[in-house]
Formats: structure tokens, sequence, C-alpha cells
């Protein structure tokens, strides 16, 4: 069985650290530069940076924040915001990323997953979708949450599959920062549709709920930000409670 990953999350505006509530009150959490290293520190298995308001704004991520944290850090590093082009995921691969994450602009303009996964492998093209509940149905939301789609969720990350997707971020935004739990039932439906990797993101608040997320949905990572920024929930803690829980971790 492959070991399940915990996997914090730096979500970054103008440099900082920040973290929200249903992806709004954003509060400062830290440096991301310091935070990335104390997490590299403490055992965590992956890293991703994402540039919260980059699409939004219309601009790059900023590369020499992404350099600074890649010189910290000695496991595997996601970085997402503001990719829309080859060029601007090669910038960010030189800039020390092994991975990076699209959202919106996949969304826009589906074939970018395709010349992504055959210019770089699609080990190096993670697919964030953010999902919200709208009327009984999950639907695609964009520019950081801001957009509502028409596009359902499970439709959407099939054809991501389908197009070279290595891994789905998936962020349930009814939840994300709640504390309340992941969205198990609705990872499952998912995870039992796809084959490649699926990394649940939105709603940890204890340690039990990794272990229910790992156990309930079969996700292969769980990602979080605040229990970890604000030091709640410690990461070498955190992997001896799921060992005890007879999870698989590294």
């Amino acid at each position: 069985m492959l070991a399940k990953r915990i996997v914090p999350c730096l979500d970054v505006k103008d440099g900082r650290t920040v973290k929200g509530v249903n992806f709004v009150d954003l509060r400062d959490a830290g440096d991301p530069v310091e935070l990335a290293w104390q997490y590299s520190q403490q055992g965590a298995d992956e890293l991703v940076f994402l540039d919260i308001t980059a699409t939004h704004e219309n601009r790059k991520t900023t590369l020499d924040l992404v350099k600074a944290v890649a010189r910290q850090v000695n496991i595997p590093f996601t970085i997402g915001g503001g990719i829309n082009a080859l060029a601007d995921a090669e910038a960010l691969l030189n800039a020390g990323a092994d991975k990076i994450s699209i959202n919106s602009a996949a969304v826009r303009r589906p074939a970018l997953i395709d010349e992504l996964a055959n210019t770089f492998g699609r080990q190096f093209v993670v697919i964030a979708v953010d999902t919200r509940a709208v009327d009984g149905k999950a639907l695609v939301h964009l520019r950081g949450g801001r957009d509502k789609t028409d596009i359902e969720t499970l439709d959407w990350i099939k054809e991501a599959e389908s197009r070279g997707a290595g891994e789905i971020l998936l962020t349930s935004m009814d939840h994300d920062g709640t504390k309340d739990g992941f969205d198990c039932a609705f990872l499952k439906s998912v995870n039992d549709q796809i084959s490649i990797p699926l990394i649940a993101s939105g709603g940890a608040g204890t340690q039990q709920h990794f272990v229910d997320v790992f156990q309930q949905a079969g996700v292969d990572a769980a990602l979080a930000a605040s229990v970890f920024h604000y030091g709640e929930i410690l990461i070498p803690d955190l992997k001896q409670t799921l060992r005890t829980s007879g999870v698989v971790v590294r």
C-alpha cells in the first residue's frame, strides 16, 4: 500500500501566508519561507504554495518568493497561481517547483492540461478544483472561489484526468477553514471514479479528521493550512496518530 501523504498548504497574498474561512476573511499566518522550512523539518511529505490572488489580479506568481521557499525545503513542492501558459510553468519549474497546480486557466482552456502533460509529464500537472454545492449540485468555482460556473465538479475532474492531469487537488469551499472535518462522502464519490491520486482539502480541524478522510474516502493525501500554521496540530503527532489508527504514512 502506498503511504498516505500529509501536505501543508501556504496560501500566499502580498508575500505573507494567509488563511480564511470559506475563502474569505483572510488573516495573517506568518512568513511563507519560515513556515516552509518548519514543515520540511517536521516531516511533511509535500508542500503546496498557492499565490491566491495571482489569477484575480491578472499577474504571475512571484518567482523570487518561490525561489526563497524552494531553497528551504527538501520535499516535493507544488506551486499554483496565475499559470496560463507553458512558459509560466517552465519559469516555476526553473524557480524550484516540482509540480504546478492550475485551476481557472485549465477550465477556461482545457487543452492547457494536454500541453503541460505532453511537455513536462503527467506527474508535473496537478489540477486544483474548488467546489461548492449549489442547489444540490457540486459546481466548479474559479478565480479563488469568486466565480461560479455551471460545470459539475465530477465531470470536470474526469475530463482533467483524460487530458493528462497527474493529480487532483479538490477543495470543498463549504468546508474550507471551518475545522468541521473534510467532506468525506463527496471525496469518496470522486475518488471511486478516478484512477489518479486525489488530494483532499478543506475542513481539517483535528487529528481525527485526517484519520477519517483516509479511512472513509480513501484519498491519497490530505492538505491543511491553519491547523498547521497556528500550531494546533504538529505533523509528527499527526503521523503517530495515523499510524496508531492503521493508516500507512512515511
